[in-house]
């Protein structure tokens, strides 16, 4: 059969290799667009390490464990790993651009994989507007506090929409370039603190070990609200796996990158945010995160980096929440052309299943994301929200509560299809011990997060929408096991195709 522009060979097969999808040929992502560096940097956008940094570490220090918000980061970090071991090893074996919702659906079957994938394509598409309500925010305060220039919290949002949108229509090569630059020039500003305390052997009170030891990640005020925002400033490091079929030799850049996302990330989290507390002043820390808290990390690095960093800083808040919103929403146009092109729905193959002829790229998903980023964002305006507290807090701990429950669910699927495939990639770390102790932390994770959502909320603890998010999971979870039963049952050809890779080059090794 003749490949049509803009396929790959392979692009009209499926799984099996027989033939076309009920819903006609399948189109694919442009492949070997990507190498490990990229998907490398495509995932710590997600992270937004500047946004994690800035935003997070204040309120664990004011409000969680104190001081020992670093050792929280390097809980977290060890609890990350564990689970990366497990899902990088199924890695090896599956490419799925649906990444959780391929794992899943060959872990746990058909069902629990529809259920996950849908999951996870709803913990995306909010994650982008909540992102958009941040960078909202830092625009608008950078502006006026820089240039007396008081510019609308919206034209920023439509501005961020834009970027986005024209980032995933030009492919993932384009949002790779980007990304690496915004990324670079946060991670750098960051480290020049960082590393500048360090050089002067810590701050007023000294140097001391207190804020890494692992006890302390366990005290403080709320240890579970600060071991929560540990776990939420890694959401998006699994996203690796959706850029396997797009990637240079995916069986060993996926799990590669996915350990380095984590490690790389940890290392770098623990050290900042330990740097940022001791050049504040360890016995000063909790009370300046919480009368200011980005003077946790301004004060230090005009101390030592001098005032020009600190207006750097600013504005590298702004590119750091804007290449995070752009990973996010690569990550939600993926998942939403990963269900389209295997035809959950018969419409959507012909929509966004397609891929764009010259870029390969899942443009018209992106265009679908857009729009619901442009709703939500669109009806919290009209609500009355306010794009930090009401958008991007609200959407977030939605968006996190989604994942988490998906990741979860991920690591029991790693268990199972090792149970009953590849015994010569069996071992009892790999594939047994390490998913089914990741699997029951991110359990714990979810449960931190369902006991501290008032408090993570802040000013809208007593909002409805903060209420209705353990419901708006559930309906979601449930409405997919429902719907993957009907198709069991009525159409069993469609079935049979649910967390399937479709293409040859991207089927179960």
């Amino acid at each position: 059969m003749a490949v049509q522009e803009g396929l790959a060979p392979g692009a009209d097969e499926t799984a099996d290799g027989t033939g076309d999808t009920p819903g006609g040929t399948v189109h694919r992502l442009k492949p070997n667009a990507i190498g490990l560096l990229g998907v490398v940097f495509m995932a710590i956008a997600t992270a937004a390490p500047i946004t994690a940094m800035t935003g997070n570490v204040p309120f664990m220090v004011s409000a969680g464990n104190g001081i020992g918000a670093p050792a929280s980061y390097l809980v977290a970090m060890v609890v990350l790993a564990i689970f990366a071991v497990g899902f990088t090893s199924m890695a090896k074996h599956i490419t799925s651009t649906g990444a959780f919702y391929g794992f899943i659906s060959y872990g746990l079957g058909r069902t629990a994989g529809l259920a996950s994938g849908l999951l996870a394509t709803f913990a995306y598409a909010v994650f982008e507007p909540a992102l958009i309500g941040i960078f909202s925010t830092f625009a608008t305060g950078t502006l006026k506090d820089q240039t007396g220039l008081d510019v609308p919290w919206w034209a920023f949002a439509i501005l961020m929409l834009a970027i986005n949108s024209v980032g995933t229509w030009f492919g993932v090569s384009v949002a790779e370039k980007l990304l690496i630059v915004l990324l670079a020039t946060e991670v750098t500003i960051l480290a020049a603190m960082a590393v500048s305390v360090a050089l002067h052997g810590g701050g007023p009170d000294g140097f001391s070990l207190d804020p890494v030891n692992p006890v302390n990640a366990f005290k403080g005020t709320s240890a579970g609200l600060g071991l929560f925002f540990a776990f939420w400033s890694w959401v998006g490091f699994e996203s690796t796996a959706m850029y396997g079929e797009e990637s240079r030799n995916p069986k060993k850049i996926i799990p590669k990158a996915t350990m380095i996302s984590v490690l790389g990330v940890g290392v770098f989290y623990v050290f900042v945010s330990w740097m940022a507390i001791t050049g504040t002043g360890e016995s000063s820390a909790v009370k300046v995160a919480t009368e200011n808290p980005l003077g946790l990390f301004f004060n230090p690095t005009e101390r030592y980096v001098g005032h020009w960093a600190v207006d750097v800083m600013q504005w590298l808040m702004i590119t750091g929440s804007l290449a995070c919103g752009m990973a996010f929403h690569n990550c939600a146009s993926r998942y939403m052309y990963a269900l389209g092109r295997e035809g959950v729905l018969p419409s959507l193959q012909r929509t966004i299943g397609r891929t764009h002829p010259r870029h390969g790229s899942p443009h018209i998903a992106g265009i679908v994301q857009s729009v619901i980023s442009a709703v939500l964002v669109g009806a919290f305006w009209i609500a009355g929200k306010d794009p930090y507290n009401g958008t991007y807090v609200l959407l977030a701990i939605l968006g996190t509560m989604a994942i988490l429950v998906v990741q979860a669910v991920c690591s029991f699927a790693v268990l199972a299809y090792f149970r009953k495939n590849h015994p010569e990639s069996r071992h009892w770390f790999k594939t047994f011990t390490a998913p089914l102790v990741g699997g029951l932390a991110m359990l714990a994770v979810v449960v931190l997060l369902v006991s501290n959502m008032g408090a993570a909320a802040g000013s809208e603890s007593g909002s409805l929408i903060l209420k209705a998010t353990p419901w708006i999971v559930a309906l979601i979870a449930v409405g997919g096991v429902a719907y993957a039963t009907y198709l069991k049952r009525r159409q069993p050809e469609r079935y049979a195709l649910l967390g399937r890779t479709v293409l040859e080059e991207t089927k179960e090794r």
